[in-house]
């Protein structure tokens, strides 16, 4: 399981010119599920991205969790994540989970993530989103499950 998360001052899915999910200062969390990935992994990731110091203190020193800046998530499925690129251009997606096996990922990263009692919004699963992020820093942490 990978997840890019994102520090954001606001950040907005919309699918088909209507917003789905809004949040001001949080995460935008793009979360790729593989065929090798479990509930585990899911666990794991969540109690990083709940713990994740990213934001910065009064002396200005990322040291403060989504929590301590009352801050939201927005979770969004990007299969992309796990794209193979080492042979042509056209990138392989052969290691994303098909939608039977991650769906239900997705969700209970969700759910471990909501009980974190951590305002999480999501987009939908599988369609065609337009996302606003608007970074700040920039900071953008990637994290793997496969490299614990």
């Amino acid at each position: 399981m990978r997840a890019v998360v994102q520090r954001v001052d606001s950040a907005s899915v919309s699918i088909n010119n209507t917003v789905v999910a809004q949040i001001k200062i949080g995460f935008m969390v793009l979360l790729g599920i593989e065929h090798a990935d479990t509930i585990q992994d899911a666990q794991y990731l969540v109690d990083k991205i709940a713990k994740l110091r990213i934001f910065c203190d009064t002396d200005g020193k990322m040291n403060l969790d989504i929590k301590q800046v009352s801050g939201n998530i927005i979770v969004v499925s990007q299969f992309t994540l796990h794209a193979q690129t080492a042979k042509g251009n056209r990138p392989s997606f052969l290691n994303a989970a098909k939608p039977k096996q991650a769906i239900p990922l997705y969700q209970k990263f969700v759910e471990l993530l909501s009980g974190y009692s951590i305002s999480v919004q999501t987009g939908e699963f599988g369609a065609d989103m337009l996302l606003n992020i608007a970074n700040n820093g920039p900071v953008t942490i990637v994290i793997d499950t496969k490299n614990k």
